[in-house]
């Protein structure tokens, strides 16, 4: 168990499966930053209250003690990066008693006092592989939306926990902000690397922080050729990523700015020398 007293500037980083997940690129961003670093478990929280097992079933696993099983649950880790201490909470999405869910879990935010929880999803959208997928960052805090270059959430409209989740955090009075990768809807398969990467680079810029991306780069490429050799083989399909192609670079244009590429450079270049110091 981690003793708040001992975290460093500490920011919590959420995503469940299921719904707000598309590809598995969200989660699969958690399972990246908790793997890359020296990751200490918090807790679980207990399953039977939140998940109907007929829909999300336990799993059997072969482990060094033999046959177990794998109830299907929401842990927070905490991954100790060299420069601040980063809560990791992942998870199904859960089947029932969402209010009293989220109670649970920001009450547990509010016991580790983070800067700010950041909620990571992923949707299916008309964007193409072949271009960079966006990242929108939302939040409800108008003073944060101007401060960190986000959008204010206006959102109306169906919800999944990630929602739910910020809304609590809101009320709780936690600085909340949600980043939802864009997934090509034509390859919604997971994994997606390509997606994984871009929550990943989003969250270092929201930082200001490196992340150590390992092999993510070099996934993300290869997915990508695959794409590019799947779609060659069928006109209609490469006809339609043409297309998307065409709406997307005209859309971008005139936000693609000498002063908003230079930006971006230099923020990408202090990352780095922050992950070589």
């Amino acid at each position: 168990m981690v003793g708040r007293s001992r975290l460093r500037r500490p920011v919590v980083l959420a995503a469940f499966e299921g719904w707000n997940d598309a590809a598995d690129a969200a989660t699969s961003a958690i399972d990246h930053i908790a793997e890359a670093y020296d990751t200490t478990p918090a807790f679980d929280i207990d399953s039977d209250d939140f998940y109907d097992y007929q829909i999300v079933r336990p799993r059997v696993v072969n482990g060094a003690e033999g046959r177990e099983l794998e109830w299907p649950t929401t842990s927070l880790n905490v991954a100790h990066h060299p420069d601040r201490d980063l809560i990791l909470v992942s998870g199904p999405e859960p089947n029932l008693h969402w209010k009293q869910y989220c109670r649970t879990l920001v009450t547990a935010f509010r016991g580790f006092e983070p800067e700010m929880v950041i909620m990571l999803g992923a949707m299916l959208t008309d964007t193409p592989h072949s271009r960079p997928l966006p990242v929108s960052g939302t939040t409800s805090d108008h003073g944060l939306a101007q401060s960190l270059g986000l959008e204010a959430n206006n959102y109306e409209g169906p919800t999944g926990i990630t929602g739910v989740l910020g809304d609590a955090c809101r009320k709780a009075g936690l600085r909340e902000v949600s980043l939802w990768a864009s997934v090509p809807h034509y390859v919604a398969s997971p994994p997606n690397p390509k997606a994984t990467l871009a929550l990943i680079s989003r969250v270092e810029d929201l930082l200001d922080l490196a992340l150590d991306l390992g092999d993510l780069p070099e996934l993300a490429k290869a997915w990508q050729r695959g794409v590019d050799e799947l779609a060659a083989e069928d006109s209609d399909i490469s006809d339609y990523i043409d297309s998307l192609e065409a709406q997307q670079d005209e859309t971008d244009l005139p936000s693609a700015t000498g002063d908003s590429i230079a930006a971006e450079f230099q923020r990408y270049l202090r990352r780095r020398e922050q992950k070589g110091r």
